[in-house]
């Protein structure tokens, strides 16, 4: 992930921000350039991601998932994992770790 950022500033990340600290989550900002992969992360504590802008696809248990703008998805505890940005420009996504 090329660059950490908050994800202050939007809106729309500000309440998701707030909705995962309620529900335990930390909430960070990634951003990927065009054909980055990151090849199977394993975390101890779950992972929530969500994408914000671009193309992101999160592979995990051999499924893909390819996101749509603002949907979450959960990463179990445990789970290899891999994200990839599957398309031609920038991306950004939200991620955050159940705090224990």
């Amino acid at each position: 992930m090329d660059r950490k950022n908050t994800p202050h500033g939007n809106r729309r990340s500000k309440a998701v921000e707030k909705d995962w600290h309620g529900r335990g989550f930390s909430c960070d900002l990634w951003i990927d350039a065009s054909g980055r992969v990151w090849r199977d992360f394993i975390h101890e504590t779950d992972e929530l991601v969500m994408l914000v802008e671009g193309e992101e696809e999160f592979e995990m248990n051999g499924q893909k998932h390819r996101l749509e703008i603002g949907q979450e998805l959960l990463i179990p505890v445990g789970t290899y994992h891999t994200a990839r940005n599957v398309g031609r420009s920038t991306s950004k996504w939200l991620y955050g770790y159940k705090r224990r």
